[in-house]
């Protein structure tokens, strides 16, 4: 059984000695029924409301109101240029350059901009690999890009499977995929962090491999920005994209990030879709010159900028530009550690995290396996004051964010968790 001295007192100590404990009042926690704080454990679906949102957002309405049309000139952040410093801050979660980054559309949008450039088949080599259990978004998203070129949407689509009776997948099995069919594969894309495991690819490794048998490589980093060290730039993978209302905290289907390699930053002959705001901005007003392609992540960019959506986003970069990616990477390792070992202590006759146990193939989120369980137990929790994630067929999916939650919280999760458990 737990030992007290890593219960509550434990919990109580490392809360006390937490040097980002401070950032949790700079958060909108949510409510229960008695008015006490939920624990929210959902980071990895959509992330809590920074309190300081509200007067981004208010200042850029009020410039609105009181500039119109000069407010991309004259708000407090211009807006012909707001997205520029966002790339800056993004650049660092992402660990990126500047010039690699940009924060504009949606994740599933940016993937098929990224894919018109990237994915780009012949007769003998079309193909794209993913991870079998990829986010159902990123399968479609593959499987009409293989119908836009004329090809057959399963025969085209190559799964990287985990093993019979694992949940996990293995890079020996990756490799022998790439060794018998790479001349057949355009474009591998994986999702960086997969959304049902919680399993944290080795993307540099990823990226290698694939390049040694001349693919091209991208990556679904929705579960990895703002989580874990992505190091997108020394991975060296071709693309990537994100969306910034899970770990990033930015709201609802706000706007997302894209990343394209230093190495294509100038290469004009890259096929892509292009419009006003992928064109130089010295001459962009001019509006009768003929396209002239921005180098970087930005040469990517169809439209101006929804302003009132990078407000949000904004609002939380500046706190994570403040602590640092390393700083929050270091408590989450030491929150999700705790979490897994309460964890276990309930037995594996009645979970299994089927998470990688090593901390370097894991961000925060755990998914732990409940034995004859059905989501009766999810809504048990949810009445209890545990705001969790159900997949099925019994996974729950916990995700303790490092800026907003405390050991407390986990604590109170594993124990509320064994109480339902034991009735």
């Amino acid at each position: 059984m737990l030992n007290h001295k890593l219960g509550l007192e434990f919990a109580l100590e490392q809360d006390k000695k937490d040097t980002l404990s401070s950032y949790r009042n700079q958060f909108h926690i949510p409510k229960d029924k008695d008015g006490n704080d939920c624990i929210y454990m959902t980071g990895n679906s959509l992330g809590l409301q920074p309190k300081q949102t509200k007067s981004y957002v208010n200042q850029e309405l009020e410039d609105w109101a009181n500039l119109g049309v000069e407010g991309h000139f004259d708000a407090k952040n211009p807006w012909l240029n707001y997205h520029e410093s966002l790339g800056e801050h993004m650049a660092k979660v992402v660990g990126a350059k500047p010039i690699e980054v940009v924060v504009m559309n949606t994740l599933t949008a940016n993937l098929h901009f990224l894919m018109v450039s990237f994915y780009q088949p012949t007769k003998t080599r079309y193909k794209i690999l993913m991870e079998a259990d990829a986010f159902p978004s990123d399968k479609y998203a593959v499987e009409s890009q293989l119908r836009h070129h004329g090809f057959d949407d399963k025969a085209g689509l190559i799964l990287w499977k985990a093993r019979k009776g694992e949940e996990l997948a293995n890079y020996d099995d990756l490799e022998a995929i790439l060794k018998t069919q790479g001349d057949e594969i355009a474009l591998v894309m994986i999702g960086a962090v997969n959304y049902y495991t919680g399993q944290y690819f080795d993307l540099k490794r990823i990226t290698q491999l694939a390049h040694k048998h001349g693919c091209t490589v991208g990556f679904d980093c929705a579960h990895g920005a703002g989580n874990v060290a992505l190091n997108l730039h020394d991975s060296r993978a071709d693309f990537a994209a994100w969306c910034t209302y899970k770990y990033l905290n930015s709201g609802p289907g706000s706007i997302a990030g894209c990343f394209v390699h230093e190495r294509h930053a100038y290469n004009k002959n890259l096929n892509r879709f292009t419009g006003w705001w992928s064109h130089n901005k010295e001459t962009r007003f001019k509006m009768r010159d003929e396209f002239d392609q921005l180098p970087g992540a930005e040469g990517w960019q169809l439209s101006n900028p929804p302003i009132l959506s990078m407000a949000a986003i904004k609002a939380s970069l500046d706190i994570f530009n403040e602590v640092g990616m390393d700083t929050l990477i270091e408590k989450s390792k030491k929150l999700t550690g705790y979490l897994e070992f309460l964890l276990k202590d309930l037995g594996e006759d009645t979970i299994k995290i089927i998470t990688p146990s090593n901390p370097e193939e894991r961000g925060c989120q755990l998914s732990i396996a409940v034995k004859n369980a059905d989501k009766s137990l999810h809504n048990k929790l949810t009445k209890a004051g545990v705001i969790s994630d159900w997949r099925e067929p019994n996974v729950i999916r916990c995700a303790p964010v490092p800026l907003y939650n405390s050991f407390q919280d986990v604590y109170y999760l594993v124990e509320r968790l064994k109480s339902i458990l034991n009735e």
